[in-house]
């Protein structure tokens, strides 16, 4: 993608928009994606009464920009927008009026900015495990800092394998997370239909394999074990990056995302390995899975049984949208 932005000087710019070179000259692009994120819902008989909750409008912050972001749903209902104690767009709807089939589309056109590397030099920028926090900052991140509740063998099992990375790293902050974020990418397997949501990052561990969802937890548990907050973000990613596990594509994705220092969040994927930048586009984020869902609702009366089909399709403009 082009970008007509003015050049400025990263030395004085605090909008990362508005930097469009590295230092050492290379230019900063924004990239344009339009995505579409279909949900139906098919019921054996008819829903009376029921609400639902949607995570579906994407970010919007110093490197996300949301040119449009649209939802339709088939069925007539009472529509409440509002932002969740996460920080997240959401959308409450409560329908009284009877359906069979419930069509959800999503479709959204964002920008995503490039931003400069983080300059890990800097002194207060922590380089090194343990992590010292200010009390107030422990207080405000405590949610991110604790492990999922596991038994205790479970916990220290976990604990020993996290250290093993940092050790192996001399204690390095950031040479720990990206080793961490690999190796669940290169000793775990990508394996669609053997995990449920109940899974544990425990079970994941023993197992070695699993979905998205499964490695997110296991690296948020980690890092919380290692004292150094995470939460789980759900969102899409550009798969004609190619990236090995293109199924993921087919609907949202997860991944996590840690707090640095005088740094802030920045998102780790280890489904891929990699750290997030410009073919990921953020969505919700919390704690875990539940904050952070796109779709989820609650049958008062009526129902049977439910068949769901989830359809995500991704692509990259090259033109400007209007």
């Amino acid at each position: 993608m082009n970008d007509d932005r003015p050049i400025a000087d990263s030395g004085s710019v605090t909008n990362v928009r508005a930097i469009t070179r590295t230092q050492d000259g290379q230019p900063l692009h924004y990239r344009l994606f339009e995505i579409v994120h279909r949900t139906q819902y098919v019921y054996s008989a008819p829903v009376e009464h029921s609400t639902h909750l949607f995570r579906l409008q994407p970010v919007e912050d110093a490197v996300q920009d949301v040119v449009r972001s649209t939802v339709t749903l088939s069925s007539p209902g009472e529509r409440i927008l509002f932002d969740d104690v996460f920080g997240n767009q959401a959308m409450h709807y409560l329908i009284d009026a009877p359906y069979t089939r419930l069509d959800v589309t999503a479709s959204s056109v964002v920008k995503v900015f490039a931003a400069p590397p983080d300059d890990h030099s800097l002194s207060r920028r922590q380089s090194s495990i343990p992590l010292v926090w200010m009390p107030w900052q422990r207080q405000m991140m405590m949610p991110y800092l604790l492990p999922m509740e596991l038994p205790e063998s479970q916990l220290l099992e976990l604990t020993d394998y996290a250290m093993g990375f940092v050790e192996r790293n001399g204690y390095h902050l950031l040479k720990t997370i990206q080793d961490i974020n690999v190796s669940i990418y290169r000793d775990y397997a990508y394996s669609p239909g053997a995990t449920a949501l109940s899974t544990t990052p425990y079970e994941v561990y023993k197992s070695r394999r699993g979905v998205c969802q499964d490695f997110a937890n296991l690296f948020i548990c980690l890092a919380r074990l290692l004292s150094i907050p995470a939460r789980y973000r759900m969102g899409y990613i550009y798969t004609g990056a190619n990236y090995a596990n293109k199924i993921q594509s087919d609907a949202s994705h997860a991944w996590a995302e840690v707090y640095l220092p005088y740094v802030g969040w920045r998102g780790f994927d280890p489904t891929n390995g990699c750290s997030v930048a410009q073919d990921h586009v953020r969505v919700a984020s919390g704690r875990n899975y539940l904050d952070a869902t796109p779709t989820s609702g609650t049958i008062y009366r009526g129902g049977g049984t439910e068949s769901l089909l989830i359809d995500v399709q991704m692509r990259e403009l090259n033109e400007p949208v209007s």
